[in-house]
């Protein structure tokens, strides 16, 4: 029992590092959330009609509202999330937008992000694109240059299922409990400054 106890203690002694975990999230959410934001605001017309219609769109009650508010909470997320100020704030719209993005883009698909044929979450629409993939690979081998194409990366079909954004929600539930870490956050700093601790 004695050798497990001294393994417990090693171990504890780990947590001096504990500020590597919320800056490991929030530096690998950055890119995304940069990324998802810039790109509606460069075009929000385009953004809010694909917030809005129907029929090739998500078809959501207040469209530019609701366009505004993702962009902007990507967007100046991203940011807040860089430098590590009010993050625990911040995690709350954009697991909303996670939430709404699961829902109304991704769930038709299943939990799968990349189609594939086997195993527990694969179905009859990633098994088909797998299929049109292999059909698609034969084509470029025969009449492509298929290691050129392939050299940097191999092809895949996107399946768009809920598996990124069921991911970003728990990395942001996580952050918004033990917020953005010691060290290397501005909330660090600020509560150290202002609030005694």
């Amino acid at each position: 029992m004695y050798p497990l106890v001294q393994l417990q203690r090693l171990l504890d002694r780990t947590r001096i590092f504990d500020f590597l975990a919320p800056l490991g999230l929030r530096l690998y959410l950055v890119p995304i959330f940069w990324m998802a934001g810039t790109k509606k605001l460069q075009d929000m017309d385009s953004t809010v009609a694909w917030f809005a219609n129907p029929d090739w769109g998500l078809g959501l009650p207040f469209p530019e509202l609701l366009a505004w508010a993702a962009a902007l909470s990507e967007a100046g997320g991203a940011v807040l999330l860089l430098i590590g100020l009010a993050v625990r704030w911040i995690s709350v719209p954009l697991m909303i937008t996670m939430v709404v993005a699961a829902f109304s883009v991704h769930w038709q698909n299943g939990w799968l992000a990349i189609a594939e044929g086997g195993g527990p979450f694969a179905t009859e629409r990633t098994q088909g694109a797998i299929e049109r993939l292999d059909r698609a690979k034969e084509i470029l081998q025969t009449h492509g240059n298929y290691e050129w194409l392939t050299e940097t990366g191999n092809f895949v079909v996107l399946n768009n299922g809920i598996e990124f954004a069921v991911t970003y929600f728990l990395m942001l539930l996580v952050l918004f409990f033990v917020g953005a870490g010691r060290f290397f956050s501005m909330d660090y700093w600020v509560r150290n400054a202002f609030m005694g601790r």
